[in-house]
């Protein structure tokens, strides 16, 4: 039996509790102490230090409770210090904090818990305290300093709101609309390759572009024009008169600001077609707000990867 227990300290909580209360249930029904210590592999010694215990507390005195420190006890940093340091991370860049960088890592918080409270943490260490934050390590979305928050505010609690309820109510349709251009001579992502040697891809000299102009729905249906010309205003009425022409029923065009969006000419067609188009803008600098924004991410990632374009 000794064998089988060995060190009882390497057994679980509830191993321990279990080992225990066998031998104090025998001695309550009457039999011998060294006996229960000979079958069940102990010493006599744990055996009267369990049945001591049984006698002064019953049950719950045997009870295992966890070992080592309380969570949360001599952590370096304090409740009130961690959550200091949680937002700052939230809400501010390390530049703001006087350190170098944009982006957040773990010798950058390390730093700035240094800074603020005097205390040096490795990097392990910073990454349990983030873990325990509820904070992953994530690729951040892109925004412009120009954005203006509140004209987004707007335009999620009210244009948006709107340009839905009355498309719905009149039965009409609503896209986003955006262009996109591919050059012959892109290449996107990685390849593997002899280390010292960079891989080479073979592309075409004569280097070429098309780019297009489409309008995607929220339910994924989309609309395209393919043009070998810069992005004008002409484009954008003939790609007006083509997307009119495939509807019973007028569109809701979400666009952005560009000025060929803004022009005379554009601005002349919808005045001549106004049960066909009605334009929309999106706030300035806000190309997160335009799902079509994903086709032409999806178009630039995959073309080149699947493709070589010849001519």
């Amino acid at each position: 039996m000794s064998d089988l227990v060995g060190d009882a300290r390497h057994l679980s909580p509830s191993a321990q509790e279990a080992l225990q209360l066998r031998p104090v249930g025998a001695l309550v029904a009457g039999r011998d102490r060294g006996d229960m210590a000979a079958v069940f592999g102990v010493s006599l010694k744990a055996v009267d230090i369990w049945w001591t215990k049984w006698l002064a507390g019953g049950r719950e005195a045997l009870v295992i409770r966890p070992r080592g420190r309380p969570v949360g006890v001599h952590r370096a940093l304090g409740e009130a210090e961690q959550a200091a340091v949680r937002q700052a991370v939230l809400d501010h860049r390390p530049c703001d904090m006087s350190l170098s960088g944009q982006l957040w890592t773990r010798r950058l918080v390390g730093e700035m818990i240094a800074k603020l409270y005097r205390v040096r943490l490795t990097k392990p260490g910073v990454g349990k305290y983030l873990k325990r934050w509820g904070l992953s390590f994530q690729r951040p979305d892109k925004r412009a300093v120009e954005q203006d928050p509140e004209a987004v505010r707007r335009w999620h609690e009210e244009t948006w709101l709107a340009i839905r309820a009355k498309a719905k109510w009149d039965g009409d349709e609503v896209l986003f609309a955006d262009q996109v251009g591919i050059r012959s001579d892109q290449v996107t992502g990685r390849t593997w390759g002899e280390k010292g040697k960079t891989p080479v891809v073979r592309r075409s000299g004569n280097r070429f572009s098309v780019n297009a102009m489409s309008a995607i729905s929220s339910k994924g249906r989309m609309h395209f024009m393919v043009f070998a010309e810069s992005f004008t205003t002409e484009v954008m009425c003939r790609f007006l008169d083509r997307l009119a022409g495939h509807f019973d029923r007028k569109v809701h065009l979400v666009v952005d600001g560009h000025s060929a969006h803004r022009s005379k000419k554009v601005r002349d067609w919808l005045v001549a077609h106004p049960d066909d188009v009605e334009l929309h803008f999106l706030p300035p600098y806000s190309p997160e707000l335009n799902p079509d924004e994903l086709v032409n991410a999806d178009l630039k990632h995959s073309l080149p990867r699947q493709h070589r374009a010849r001519d």
